[in-house]
């Protein structure tokens, strides 16, 4: 179903979401006070418009209230990003993504009734960081504080050709599998009688900890 979408903000994390929308067939208004960045966008986004995203009555005349979700991706000005989040909270607009600073703006934004917080270059730095110190897996996404998903390659020759029923991770580690990666690149959601295979990536869900300790798991032979 085809959503509506409008994202204050068109810097490289506010761009890349325009983008992203569009080419999944969403309706995405893009605003930013930048003329130069919004002409940029005047061919990719449904609509781009040049305005003041702190003025309410300039908001208002937007039809910000209408949008499906707003995404606030102002960039260093935190005061900025707090005033127009409050704002469109405010508003009515149900569900309202922000991109956050630090941990500090993070709070004040969850206190203001942000519906989402997310920290993009923290984030990107701790899925780096934990392909690159762990065996096998391929891709992580730190959840909250505790707990991550991620894509895990199967290399221990104790888990080939048994079901996810028999391997019983969920008691054994504490993860649950949601999907499976064939080596054929095909993607098949996990039952009890999904068999795992040699080189198959297993996406898992769990606290950090255990996650890790699967990983390694999956690892050693």
């Amino acid at each position: 179903m085809k959503k509506s979408f409008a994202v204050i903000g068109l810097g490289r994390f506010g761009g890349s979401i325009t983008k992203t929308l569009i080419e999944s067939g969403q309706e995405v208004l893009a605003i930013d006070s930048s003329e130069e960045r919004v002409n940029e966008y005047m061919n990719i986004a449904t609509h781009a418009v040049v305005a003041n995203a702190q003025d309410e009555t300039t908001l208002r005349s937007l039809g910000i209230r209408n949008f499906d979700t707003v995404v606030v991706a102002i960039g260093e000005d935190i005061q900025a990003s707090i005033l127009v989040t409050l704002m469109v909270k405010e508003m009515g607009v149900p569900n309202v993504l922000v991109k956050a600073q630090n941990d500090y703006h993070a709070r004040v934004l969850e206190k203001i009734g942000a519906d989402r917080v997310v920290h993009p270059e923290r984030d990107m730095g701790i899925r780096i960081a934990h392909r690159l110190v762990s065996h096998n897996l391929l891709d992580y996404l730190e959840l909250s504080d505790r707990f991550s998903m991620a894509e895990i390659k199967v290399t221990n020759k104790k888990f080939f050709n048994r079901t996810l029923q028999e391997l019983d991770l969920p008691s054994k580690f504490g993860v649950s599998v949601t999907a499976i990666r064939r080596t054929n690149q095909v993607v098949e959601l996990a039952t009890a009688d999904s068999v795992v295979h040699e080189n198959d990536n297993l996406l898992v869900v769990g606290s950090t900890d255990d996650v890790e300790a699967l990983d390694d798991k999956l690892f050693k032979g």
